[in-house]
């Protein structure tokens, strides 16, 4: 297998897949086939028995999710096929990752019980894998009335158009979205199109991500899709491996009950769905923003401010993680008053039960499953418009790197999950992930105004806070002397430093309305 490539964003191009049947395939084909009843596997297990991949490596496992009677193989399949019964839970999601567990092949190709693929189907899938390890191959299928046909004509047949009427399929909406973003690799969110009934992957990238979940009963395939793209993969369709779906999709049954099934399922779980995140006040199972705060060595009221103000922006959909040695914190006998680790138990003791915060000893490699990851000096309150000014602008052009410098040399930067995850996949450990992150994503140096607007003065005796004023640090600086005239106060980043060099923001900023 070649090193891996650094594609930028989802495009592919860099690779050159080989023709099909000019190829030696070299890697092994794990077929996962979740099933409950199955009444057309017949005609499944008989495509896969027809396959131009190589049968010594590849092996089929038909899963059965709970089927009565049980699933019984029938005479026309490939030689390594295994049937692998469900112990414990059901749902597609469950039974894929059965399946995946058992499995014993380097590339896991999720099939469904209802699908009839093209002899070249497993080929067409595989070869991308055999270029580089961190790509998802999407496979193409159209949707058909199923017609009166023996395991026997689809295994005969040379293509799917000698047993189905094509011109009267219905195709799927994803291919359309595949045509317009030139096959994905122009597309913004190339996951949205990775469903469930044929997909293929590297076994390692299947298990990295935690397999499906199984709690997700519609729209699993979405879901770990988007988990996927956290992971930093590349998706791959490949317009060549052809399949037909036995019978219409569940919305063409009932529509307006299937999109209100999978509505809550990636509500909680795809923060990028923003449009089903409208309700105001609600906080969501995987949150849009994760906020890292370092407060190692910080006091308890210069961590309180960074927090409220994290908390109180115009963007809510977040999680604050605040890092320090939290683990030196012991229980037992001692002074209160005189414990050494008396700031770091204040800040427990006030954090502890918030479920928007969280006490970490050190930060995780990415914030995955949240898109994106906020990183700033803790004494530099966040705006109430920071965050939201952020992401508008990394969404813009899908920049993997906002770096915000400040003017005391120290940076404010947010973080996109995909691209971090990608540089991760591509450099050496202890390497420099936004070298490679300029490359696959873009790495942007921007001013702080626009991110830290400054502080325009209040109208004499209004009560009006001024604008800028979402910054709790500045907030309390004002409040320190409620007597003094309104005046111009700078915004937290433009604060200039005393002269005699104080750390602090809250220090500097103290300076500046006492020299007024």
């Amino acid at each position: 297998m070649n090193a891996r490539p650094a594609m930028t964003q989802n495009d592919f191009s860099p690779l050159q897949q080989p023709e099909l049947g000019a190829w030696t395939p070299a890697r092994s084909v794990s077929v996962v086939i979740p099933a409950h009843g199955g009444p057309h596997l017949d005609l499944t297990l008989a495509a896969l028995a027809a396959q131009t991949y190589p049968g010594h490596l590849m092996e089929v496992l038909v899963v059965d999710d709970g089927s009565e009677p049980p699933i019984r193989l029938p005479e026309i399949r490939p030689d390594n096929t295994r049937l692998v019964p469900v112990e414990t839970g059901w749902g597609i999601a469950n039974a894929v990752n059965t399946g995946a567990n058992a499995a014993d092949g380097e590339i896991i190709q999720r099939l469904d019980a209802d699908m009839v693929p093209c002899r070249e189907h497993i080929e067409a899938m595989a070869r991308w894998h055999h270029l580089t390890d961190y790509l998802v191959t999407i496979g193409m299928k159209r949707f058909v009335e199923v017609p009166p046909l023996t395991p026997e004509e689809v295994f005969r047949a040379r293509d799917l158009g000698d047993l189905f009427d094509l011109d009267k399929a219905v195709a799927s909406s994803t291919e359309a979205t595949i045509a317009k973003t030139d096959g994905l690799r122009k597309s913004r969110n190339p996951y949205h199109v990775c469903t469930g009934p044929t997909v293929a992957m590297p076994r390692e990238v299947f298990h990295a991500v935690g397999g499906l979940d199984p709690t997700v009963l519609r729209g699993e395939d979405t879901e770990f899709a988007y988990r996927l793209a956290m992971h930093g993969v590349v998706f791959v369709p490949d317009m060549e491996a052809r399949a037909v779906h036995l019978g219409l999709p569940a919305q063409h049954r009932d529509r307006e009950r299937a999109v209100r099934a999978v509505g809550p399922y990636l509500a909680h779980r795809v923060p990028l769905r923003r449009d089903l995140r409208k309700d105001r006040g609600r906080r969501w199972l995987v949150p849009y923003v994760e906020i890292v705060l370092d407060v190692t060595d910080t006091s308890e009221a210069v961590v309180r401010q960074a927090v409220s103000a994290a908390l109180d922006g115009k963007l809510q959909d977040v999680v604050v993680t605040l890092v320090g040695p939290w683990s030196l914190l012991r229980e037992g006998r001692r002074s209160v008053l005189s414990d050494p680790c008396f700031e770091l138990r204040l800040m427990r003791d006030l954090f502890a039960h918030d479920d928007r915060i969280r006490l970490i000893d050190e930060a995780a490699p990415t914030p995955a499953p949240a898109p994106f990851r906020y990183r700033g000096p803790v004494d530099v309150p966040l705006h109430r418009a920071t965050l939201e000014r952020m992401v508008e602008d990394v969404q813009k052009d899908l920049t993997g790197v906002l770096v915000v410098d400040l003017p005391d040399g120290r940076a404010a930067r947010l973080e996109r999950t995909s691209a971090l995850a990608r540089a991760l996949l591509l450099s050496e450990p202890g390497g420099d992930l936004d070298e490679v992150i300029a490359t696959t994503h873009g790495v942007r140096h921007v001013a702080p105004d626009r991110y830290w607007p400054p502080a325009a003065a209040s109208a004499p005796g209004s009560s009006v806070p001024a604008a800028g004023a979402g910054s709790g640090v500045v907030e309390e600086a004002r409040a320190a002397k409620p007597a003094a005239p309104a005046k111009p106060v700078p915004a937290a980043v433009h604060a200039p430093a005393s002269p005699e060099g104080e750390r602090s923001l809250l220090g500097r900023l103290k300076s500046a309305l006492r020299s007024g």
